[in-house]
């Protein structure tokens, strides 16, 4: 069966010499996987269309017996091109992949995550990487996936408290704009971490880096 979707690539590898494995976020499909047949011949319909973080509207042959279904065409919207030219955003993004991955399920509708992911990346494109873009982008995904921190009972001091809840309520302009001291960039690093520890068994990978 063929069907059609909008999504952002979080991720490819290599399947063959010849063939890439696309793995897609999608707002109506959620994450989903692709093979790209010949994606790396330099005569493919696909070439100079599917690396990182570019967006695309596409079709695709759904399996029956895997997860993993055929690409067949893609129209490319968008590159995030400047999120390759900076190794910081670079690390921003790659880490928002990772989370996704870990803390979502596959093929799950996720509407609000997409926009979520797209408003960031698009940020990314626009101005340099903070550590505090992260935060927020825990947060806004944390409380979407249902696991919003109760900030009554969390122990940060009354200062960061408004801080994080800011992070978590203000949109992205606003968030860039926040100052953060360094103590309170250390202690919202450290106290989300282990929140993520304590709800997804695990920091998602890339993290130092991101917030570094």
């Amino acid at each position: 069966m063929i069907e059609s979707a909008h999504g952002i690539i979080l991720r490819t590898r290599l399947l063959t010499e010849t063939s890439l494995i696309v793995h897609w976020l999608t707002p109506q499909l959620g994450r989903l996987a692709t093979v790209a047949k010949g994606a790396r011949r330099p005569k493919s319909p696909f070439a100079g269309k599917l690396d990182l973080f570019y967006a695309a509207d596409f079709s695709f042959n759904r399996s029956r017996s895997s997860e993993l279904h055929n690409l067949r065409e893609i129209k490319l919207l968008g590159t995030h091109g400047a999120i390759r030219e900076d190794v910081v955003k670079l690390q921003q993004a790659a880490y928002a992949a990772a989370f996704l991955e870990q803390a979502t399920e596959t093929e799950t509708p996720m509407p609000e995550i997409f926009e979520v992911v797209r408003s960031f990346l698009a940020l990314l494109c626009q101005q340099a990487a903070l550590p505090q873009m992260i935060y927020a982008l825990e947060l806004k995904l944390l409380h979407l996936l249902g696991l919003e921190p109760d900030f009554e009972e969390t122990r940060l001091t009354p200062g960061t408290k408004k801080i994080a809840q800011t992070l978590l309520e203000s949109d992205w302009a606003n968030v860039s704009r926040l100052k953060l001291s360094e103590a309170q960039n250390s202690e919202v690093r450290q106290w989300l971490g282990n929140f993520l520890v304590l709800h997804l068994g695990k920091v998602p990978r890339g993290r130092n880096t991101a917030v570094a």
